[in-house]
């Protein structure tokens, strides 16, 4: 564990250094080890010298000319194999007079850039082997390969190391740790060691801070990011230091500001950084674009994105897409295709997301002809239609009533090897069911298993819904008990079982499933309390049903229009003028406005005795 190698270090991190709420209390100064300087270490062979030949008919010298070549050449410019360098490798630790150590030092820190650090850590016996262990560049970049890695833990055991051969750890050592800690998510441990940073008097430079404030915003620390932000800002603080916030720190603390909701505080950072001369990026105006999105300011969000334009900063498709989302949620089709428009102009490249949001959009508006007409596109653009495009369209075609066009665009799903998912099956079979088709839904359900599609709660949820919708309660409730399928319990398919038990008349075994909602640690929602305020009144029994209702507001369940509505209409049907003005206080209390229906029979009761004519009085006030 990192906090094991840290406490085992010089730099310990005590329990309450390492909690988030100490990153700003003052540390304690240390005059830094002088580090000594760096010595090439004596490269050694453990095996017999061999010739060395990288290939065959080739002369020593040319080699190592050839070996050469590759350090100076291939390793700088990243343009190699993993394969070639390990090849190169085993060469190096096998030949005599062996390579400097600088040459090492320059293969091992090609891997790493090249994201090989499994590679190089690979090598770490080899490396023993060969005395370069006690190589410091060596070790620091064995150091960052864990850290990349997610292995933290080995990565504080090479910081051990390079204590243990009298070499003193620098900022870049610490600042792979901070971000190895980071990444595995050990946020509290990563301050913990930024604290130290200080303490031992080695100061924190701007890609510690960055690595740092990046991972507290990527946790959703964002608050603390924005503290040791304003620190360093302030330049007298107790973490500042010689620099100044970054991009990279002000892209990573306005994207968690946009994504906690706080669009004030990431203008003001965004206004900020334009006036410290920092020029935000793609990345910034993104997440300030979904931001606004995601609260509904799509014109803010369009003149951002007529600014980015305008700077010619180069937009993305996610930034594209953040827009479009949001102008289809709020029905401007109109504006979201300008938006597809620019996007397609500008060079950015739309994805199935884009269309696919673009086409929900389309079938919610009841422009199914004009989705489908998008889907033609796609394919003829050479895009890959997947599954959510034609869930799109099932859902579409079902919500406006055209139960064919869905099950042929099911069928050409099938047809162009599309693999169907769950939610295609949950909305065929939602809309099997909304017709009365239930033997279509059986078949979907059975049909399931041959596309190797495991069914999931909502598929449940659907199936036993539809089956008690249709009259198949019997059914429904098998399902329900099957051991087979061992089917979760959950509120929303007890509702549905209690409200078919409750119109078949069998209101006992309706309460039972009410009870067992608690025993299965599952609370009544409203909706199960109106169904069985509902079952109650069908069967006369409106005390009882009164009784539920007064317990469902002591459980902090409040009733909403429906659940006064049902209650109201079985007063008035018993003739308890008494129990229909106490509710119609209750109501007028919480501008709760009673259905066209139940306002009918409340006041055909109250109009016909002159004592209660007054009661009338309270039903404007619902609108007031």
């Amino acid at each position: 564990m990192a906090s094991k190698a840290l406490r085992s270090s010089p730099f310990p991190v005590s329990a309450s250094e390492g909690k988030l709420s100490s990153l700003f209390t003052y540390p304690r100064r240390r005059s830094p080890r002088s580090r000594a300087p760096l010595q090439e270490p004596t490269v050694r062979i453990s095996p017999p010298p061999q010739k060395f030949e990288l290939s065959d008919g080739n002369t020593a010298q040319e080699d190592r000319a050839r070996l050469a070549l590759f350090l100076e050449k291939k390793c700088k410019s990243g343009d190699f194999t993993l394969d070639e360098a390990l090849r190169h490798f085993d060469r190096m630790v096998s030949i005599q007079p062996a390579p400097p150590a600088s040459s090492f030092r320059l293969l091992l820190g090609a891997l790493a850039k090249n994201s090989h650090c499994s590679a190089v850590i690979s090598l770490r016996t080899k490396l023993e082997s060969a005395g370069l262990l006690s190589d410091y560049i060596v070790l620091n970049i064995l150091l960052n390969c864990f850290c990349n890695a997610r292995r933290v833990a080995d990565g504080f055991a090479v910081l051990g190391a390079i204590f243990r051969r009298g070499h003193c750890p620098n900022t870049v050592s610490y600042t792979q740790l901070v971000k190895g800690l980071c990444l595995e998510h050990k946020i509290g441990e990563a301050v913990g060691l930024f604290m130290k940073m200080f303490r031992s008097g080695h100061r924190p430079n701007i890609v510690t801070y960055g690595t740092l404030i990046s991972g507290l915003c990527k946790s959703g620390n964002t608050s603390v990011a924005l503290k040791l932000h304003k620190d360093m800002m302030g330049g007298n603080g107790k973490y500042s230091v010689l620099c100044k916030p970054n991009l990279v720190c002000y892209s990573a603390i306005i994207d968690g500001l946009c994504k906690d909701g706080l669009l004030e505080e990431a203008r003001v950072l965004f206004l900020e950084m334009k006036l410290s001369g920092i020029l935000p990026d793609v990345v910034v105006y993104s997440s300030l674009i979904h931001g606004l999105c995601i609260i509904g300011q799509y014109q803010e969000a369009n003149v951002l994105l007529n600014e980015m334009v305008d700077q010619r900063i180069p937009l993305n498709t996610i930034t594209f897409n953040s827009l479009i989302e949001v102008l289809c949620r709020e029905g401007k089709l109109k504006e979201a295709e300008n938006v597809l428009k620019v996007m397609i102009e500008s060079g950015a490249e739309p994805d199935n997301f884009t269309y696919n949001t673009i086409m929900c959009g389309l079938c919610f508006a009841g422009k199914i002809g004009e989705a489908r007409e998008l889907l033609v596109q796609m394919v003829s653009k050479g895009y890959l239609i997947d599954a959510v495009s034609y869930n799109v369209l099932i859902n579409g075609y079902f919500n406006q009533g055209s139960t064919e066009e869905a099950i042929s665009t099911y069928k050409e799903m099938i047809n162009e090897e599309v693999k169907p998912t769950v939610a295609t099956f949950n909305t065929l079979m939602k809309g099997f069911f909304q017709k009365g088709r239930v033997g279509n839904a059986r078949d979907l359900f059975r049909e399931m298993k041959h596309h190797e599609v495991e069914p999931n709660a909502s598929t449940f949820t659907i199936f036993i819904d539809g089956l008690c919708k249709n009259n198949f309660l019997s059914e429904a409730l098998d399902l329900f008990h099957s051991q087979d399928l061992n089917i979760k319990p959950s509120v929303q398919i007890s509702n549905s079982l209690i409200d078919g038990l409750c119109k078949a008349g069998d209101f006992e075994a309706a309460w039972d499933l009410f009870h067992r909602l608690q025993k299965d640690g599952l609370a009544p929602t409203v909706v199960t309390y109106s169904i069985m305020i509902h079952g109650l009144c069908q069967q006369g029994q409106f005390e009882e049903a009164n009784e539920l209702f007064m317990k469902m507001e002591a459980n902090n369940c409040p009733p909403n229009v429906v659940t006064f509505n049902i209650l109201m209409h079985g007063f008035c049907q018993s003739n308890d003028i008494v129990k229909v003005i106490e509710l119609l206080k209750k109501m007028a209390e919480r501008s709760i406005l009673p259905d066209d229906f139940t306002t009918s029979m409340v006041v055909d009761m109250l109009s016909k005795d002159e004592n209660y004519k007054v009661y009338l009085n309270l039903l404007p006030t619902f609108s007031a």
